[in-house]
């Protein structure tokens, strides 16, 4: 978590996107992947930080099946993202903040928990909640 904290705060400050980092290990516990939202540098609505780490990480395995990797994120997934988690078929979630109001995977709604999902995901929550928070709140506090 803290390096996907580190690529969040390090995106902001270099292209003004919200700060939310990701990266992907493999079942080894290997970086394999790391993503931030991309979505204000490459005009992108779907460059969310989660799908630019899995995009990347299918790169490097050359196979779309993430199958037991590990996905860390600094927030609580979206619908768009916890619908490429579940297509990626990675093992595990582990995220910091609560999105309480886009939130996928408990906050708002359960895609990743719900019985009729195609696969099975693992979900860690809350793992440096805080400071994921904080660095949000900065950046909004900054840009509003």
């Amino acid at each position: 978590m803290e390096l996907a904290l580190a690529a969040a705060e390090k995106a902001w400050r270099e292209h003004g996107d919200v700060p939310v980092g990701a990266l992907i290990l493999d079942a080894e516990g290997v970086v394999i992947a790391t993503g931030v939202n991309q979505r204000e540098l490459h005009h992108d609505p779907t460059a969310h930080a989660e799908i630019v780490a899995i995009r990347a990480a299918g790169t490097k395995l050359d196979s779309w099946r993430l199958d037991g990797c590990t996905l860390v994120v600094t927030l609580e997934p979206c619908a768009m993202c916890a619908g490429a988690i579940l297509q990626s078929r990675l093992a595990r979630l582990v995220f910091g903040a609560w999105d309480e109001k886009a939130g996928a995977v408990g906050s708002v709604v359960d895609l990743l928990r719900d019985p009729r999902a195609l696969s099975k995901v693992e979900v860690i929550s809350g793992v440096l909640a805080e400071r994921s928070s904080a660095l949000l709140r900065e950046f909004f506090a900054e840009s509003r």
